[in-house]
């Protein structure tokens, strides 16, 4: 009968009291009735079906009377309903929305086969830092012919096409790939077919993604094999990507493969290709990684001057994106978690509060026969309806929250850039809202329960013994030990953030309009033809009421697209020039210093006469001088770039944060776009048209659209948008990140105040027949508001002090973050100590202000 026994268990305790005996008797009595297995087989079963059966039926039925108490007790205290489900609701939301953000960039497997086997191979310095470079075509043969570890090995480069035909011409970012990368990463087409080794062999070939497939062919059935017609060259539509595929990252449309010029491509030092590889099956990151080291060494000897100092970095695709995006989703995580913890505290003091009020409730009950299970089962319910319904509508606050966390989403990875509220937030915000529930709500109920006695009805509420006493300060010390971390994290990150925008990026962006005109190859691999479009073009703006100026150059501060390419000082050997002696270099029309707001320091700017009949001439940093040229006047002085173009200085201009506000940028070195070199393609040509006006810049993008058109109808432009919005995209993610953890801040900050006061609060009125007591033998009002006040102070160091220590903690291990901020700032950590004892004091005051003016014979009456 000991099976029988446990099998009841299913059956609430209350039930088994009443009933147990009396259906063990019955089915014994049955069993002896009975004979041989197969009857009693079945008589065993038949009670383990009746059992689960009416079990469910009778904890359905006390869960329906449970459901129906909490109704009717909380709609008697409906604002003690309100602030749990609003408390709830905030915990659950931010934890909810940052770990929806986590989840999609560092958690959730990539939507390709095999994604934990997909591999980034690059160029890396040989001292092991984290430096990454693209790896040349001659070195992704050696690399692909002489490793054991990877399955197979794919290539590709990103660059913009125009495609003409259909509508009006387009500007499209595309990757061209070698025959292998495509079917590396195990996507099928949704039409046609992928580029492969076939299509390597013949390239009119290309691959559309779904979205140009709607956009720009309306979803064509007839779509492949159409024709189409890229930079002025035929091309054939093999095949159409799936919606969900954004390889290499959400910008591409077009996959197109290489020409047999560059995969035929054997200079080592030309590094502008992207490697993919899939590991073999077995085979780990770290044994890849220790192979390709091993291959970096040999290649080191087989090419000692071009790779002298270069190595080998295998990363996993997954992590794809920098060490600080990284940190800005971690910081977010940590925000979100102490927003929790201070929710928590809040819920549990609360639910504490309520179960103290409600104690001669309980008392009552319990001697009039309910049980401990009974009094813990309703309280459970009535938290975990609180926490439910706080956990829906923290999942709603989530789902509206989530889209303005776009911008931490690092655009390098090739996943879609919107995260969503799916089955996967779902399941996490319901365990948060379970956790919540139970751990913050049952365990009070329960500690009350357990305590109920007949006692009670006479100590009512001053009976507050030590261990409750300690309860509360636990919870007390929590709030405002997250409150500290909180603040000190968002004030260093925002002090951080203003620092990066007071740095001088060395131009001015105000009326500064930015676009893009890619003149495509072979169409304008002539630099003569090519001037004659800038020539048109900038003549006929310069010429639109309100211009000031206008200018081309290869690329725009903050858009890092120009070359960065060797310098070899006069007099040099190439051969001994290290790597790393690099400059960013880039070519210009003259008045791109002007238009830019650049000044010129010394020399000149460009003349429209610099051109391939003179020798070629550059305007240089003043960084460039200090770090490559002698002391003395930089005017005149002769250098060679990238090995086979010798310059000399024209002019010298202030330095510029190419690279954004957060990097020190390398030694810049312009040159005249006369003198770009034939036969060099478009990749260093300038493309990028600036325009300088007196009058709203986007009153002259029309204007110059037309133009444009009449200089090449087939050329369109794109990338249109104030240079001003370019240098605040290069901090958007960071000030995206600070709003978010300042807003955290400020609802731990709100919810920490009131909880504390509202538990001090509490912690006070409870004491108050004691208070009373004090007061009728003598004590001044003075002393017992120092006593509790200095309880208080004793509560916030409690929590200040380890909360400084965790936030020092904080603050070293985003440190990369803080552009210099120290992370023991003296300011932010003062102002947030000084912040969290006000509250915390103030929290304890005024219950206490309150309490002391208090009769003591009321407080004995309202206690007897």
């Amino acid at each position: 009968m000991r099976f029988l026994s446990a099998l009841l268990r299913l059956y609430p305790a209350s039930f088994r009291a009443d009933y147990g005996r009396e259906m063990q008797s019955i089915v014994a009595m049955r069993l002896r009735e009975t004979e041989g297995f197969l009857p009693r087989l079945s008589l065993w079963l038949e009670t383990i079906a009746d059992v689960i059966v009416n079990s469910a039926s009778v904890h359905f039925d006390i869960l329906r009377q449970d459901l129906r108490y909490t109704a009717r007790t909380l709609s008697r205290s409906p604002g003690f309903a309100l602030t749990a489900i609003l408390v709830t609701a905030l915990g659950v939301g931010a934890n909810t929305a940052a770990f929806s953000v986590a989840d999609f960039v560092l958690i959730r497997p990539l939507p390709y086969a095999d994604g934990d086997r997909l591999m980034k191979l690059w160029q890396s310095p040989v001292d092991g830092s984290n430096g990454r470079n693209e790896v040349s075509p001659l070195n992704y043969k050696l690399w692909a012919g002489n490793t054991r570890s990877f399955e197979s090995m794919g290539a590709h480069y990103n660059s913009p096409v125009n495609l003409v035909g259909g509508g009006e011409p387009v500007r499209l970012e595309s990757a061209f790939v070698t025959g292998s990368l495509l079917p590396i990463l195990g996507v099928a087409p949704v039409r046609g077919r992928l580029i492969d080794a076939s299509a390597e062999r013949d390239v009119s070939g290309v691959v559309i993604s779904s979205s140009l497939w709607q956009s720009r062919f309306a979803g064509d059935e007839s779509i492949i094999g159409r024709q189409i017609s890229i930079d002025g060259s035929p091309r054939v539509v093999i095949g159409v990507m799936p919606e969900t595929f954004h390889y290499p990252n959400q910008r591409v449309s077009i996959w197109i493969p290489m020409a047999q010029e560059q995969l035929d491509d054997d200079d080592i030092g030309n590094t502008y290709w992207y490697v993919l590889a899939k590991l073999k099956k077995g085979v780990t990151h770290e044994q890849a990684t220790a192979e390709m080291k091993v291959t970096a060494d040999r290649l080191r000897a087989q090419y000692p001057s071009e790779l002298a100092e270069v190595s080998i970095a295998v990363d996993r695709l997954r992590d794809e994106f920098s060490r600080q995006s990284r940190l800005l989703l971690l910081a977010l995580c940590g925000a979100a978690g102490c927003v929790l913890l201070i929710a928590c505290a809040n819920l549990a003091n609360l639910l504490l509060a309520r179960a103290l009020t409600r104690r001669r409730e309980l008392v009552v009950r319990a001697a009039l026969g309910a049980s401990r299970e009974r009094l813990v089962r309703q309280s459970v319910t009535e938290s975990l309806v609180l926490a439910m319904l706080g956990g829906g509508l923290g999942i709603l606050i989530a789902t509206l929250s989530v889209p303005l966390l776009t911008r931490l989403v690092p655009t390098t990875l090739p996943i879609a850039q919107v995260p969503t509220v799916d089955p996967r937030v779902l399941a996490f915000a319901a365990l948060m809202t379970l956790i919540t529930g139970l751990g913050f709500g049952a365990l009070p109920a329960w500690r009350s329960a357990g305590q109920v006695e007949l006692g009670g009805i006479r100590e009512g509420s001053k009976s507050v013994g030590g261990r409750r006493e300690r309860a509360r300060s636990a919870l007390v010390i929590a709030e405002v030990m997250a409150s500290v971390v909180l603040l000190i994290s968002a004030g260093l990150l925002m002090r951080a953030l203003l620092r990066i925008q007071d740095r001088d990026p060395g131009f001015s962006v105000a009326n500064v309009l930015t676009l893009k005109t890619d003149l495509p190859s072979p169409k304008y691999d002539s630099t003569a033809r090519r001037v004659i479009f800038y020539n048109e073009v900038l003549t006929r703006t310069r010429a639109l009421p309100g211009v000031v100026s206008a200018a081309y150059s290869t690329g725009l501060p903050m858009v890092m697209t120009g070359g960065v390419w060797r310098v070899i000082r006069e007099g040099e050997d190439p051969e001994g020039v290290s790597q790393n002696e690099r400059a960013s270099s880039r070519f210009v029309s003259p008045g791109y210093f002007e238009t830019l707001g650049i000044p010129l320091k010394d020399g000149r700017d460009f003349e429209e006469t610099d051109d391939s009949n003179r020798p070629a001439v550059a305007v240089v940093s003043e960084s460039f001088v200090k770090r490559f040229l002698p002391p003395g006047n930089p005017i005149g002085r002769r250098f060679t770039i990238r090995g086979d173009i010798p310059l000399t200085v024209a002019g010298v201009v202030g330095d510029v944060r190419v690279r954004g506000p957060e990097r020190e940028s390398e030694p810049q070195v312009y040159m005249s776009y006369r003198q770009y070199p034939d036969g060099q393609g478009s990749f260093y040509a300038p493309k990028d048209l600036v325009i300088r006006s007196s009058i709203p810049s986007a009153s002259l993008v029309q204007s110059v659209r037309a133009i444009v058109q009449r200089a090449d109808p087939e050329q369109p432009i794109s990338n249109v948008r104030p240079l001003s919005e370019i240098l605040s995209d290069a901090t958007a993610a960071r000030s995206v990140q600070v709003r978010v953890l300042v807003a955290f801040a400020a609802i731990a900050f709100i919810l920490a105040a009131i909880g504390i006061h509202g538990l001090l609060s509490f912690a006070v009125s409870s004491r108050q027949h004691e208070i009373g007591v004090r007061l009728a033998l003598g004590a001044q009002r003075a002393d017992i508001v120092k006593m509790v006040m200095g309880k208080a102070a004793v509560l916030a160091a409690a929590g200040v002090i380890p909360g400084l220590l965790i936030a020092y903690a904080a603050g070293r291990s985003m440190q990369s973050l803080l552009a210099g901020v120290e992370p023991a700032d003296v300011t932010t950590f003062a102002a947030a100590g000084v912040l969290c004892v006000v509250m915390t004091m103030l929290g304890s005051l005024l219950p206490t202000l309150r309490a002391v003016r208090v009769d003591p014979a009321t407080a004995f009456r309202s206690d007897a």
